[in-house]
């Protein structure tokens, strides 16, 4: 096939270089997360809003991650604790569709700063109550989560340190578990727009092989994870999530 006749693939507004660009960045962003279980959602969501249009943005990224992480969670089955993600999936359900019918927003820049501090704040402080966060407790933070997502896009930082306070010492589940949360997520993010009438057809080619590369990501990224030493996993965990948060919190001064 010609570069004319793969042009012809390529939605309105992508030329056959930011094509190959996004495509090669699912690769890289998917195995930074299936190595260290974040980081590869936000990374692909600055990227993708260099090239992609703002109103389609959050709906896209949705279908990008919705693949990495069934790629990661079926790569990585065995290691999903089901104990903790069943909550999680069913207060998704609830808030994806609480979050469909939002008339009110917060200020970007506010949620920016807020969502920022709580990141540092559970990656690195003993917050009274956490550590005995309950099933139905996490079931309501899914809820919560759910409907910020529709809006903000890539909230695997949120989950992360949330998920992380469950499976202490077990990077394998962590990880494994943090995909079947996302697969919910952007799954019913992707049906809520759906219904609302967004477009998905146009950016189906490219959306196709931006999935499959991010699959052969994953897979190199859960070999490094197998391999990594818990401690070495724990130590760049906080670092990935209190950089990303520390980004959020500049982007949320700078936009006041």
């Amino acid at each position: 096939m010609s570069l004319p006749d793969i042009a012809t693939l390529l939605p309105t507004g992508i030329d056959f270089t930011a094509a190959i660009l996004l495509i090669v960045a699912s690769a890289f962003t998917s195995a930074l997360t299936a190595s260290f279980g974040v980081g590869g959602g936000v990374a692909m969501l600055a990227l993708m809003g260099m090239y992609v249009p703002v109103a389609a943005l959050i709906p896209l990224h949705g279908v990008v991650q919705l693949g990495s992480n069934v790629g990661r969670a079926i790569r990585q089955r065995e290691n999903i604790r089901m104990a903790v993600a069943k909550p999680f999936i069913a207060g998704s359900v609830v808030g994806a569709f609480a979050g469909a019918f939002l008339v009110v927003q917060l200020p970007d820049a506010l949620l920016k700063l807020v969502l920022g501090s709580f990141i540092i704040a559970i990656t690195w402080l003993k917050l009274p109550g956490i550590g005995r966060l309950s099933r139905s407790g996490l079931a309501m933070f899914s809820v919560i989560l759910a409907v910020v997502t529709m809006f903000v896009g890539a909230t695997g930082p949120l989950v992360s340190p949330v998920l992380a306070k469950f499976l202490e010492n077990d990077r394998k589940g962590l990880v494994a578990t943090h995909a079947a949360a996302m697969v919910a997520q952007h799954g019913l993010k992707i049906v809520v727009f759906g219904l609302a009438g967004f477009a998905f057809r146009e950016w189906l080619p490219l959306l196709a092989a931006m999935i499959l590369s991010g699959f052969l990501g994953t897979h190199y990224g859960t070999k490094l994870l197998d391999r990594m030493p818990e401690k070495t996993f724990q130590l760049w965990f906080r670092i990935a999530l209190t950089l990303l948060a520390l980004d959020m919190l500049r982007r949320g001064l700078a936009a006041l």
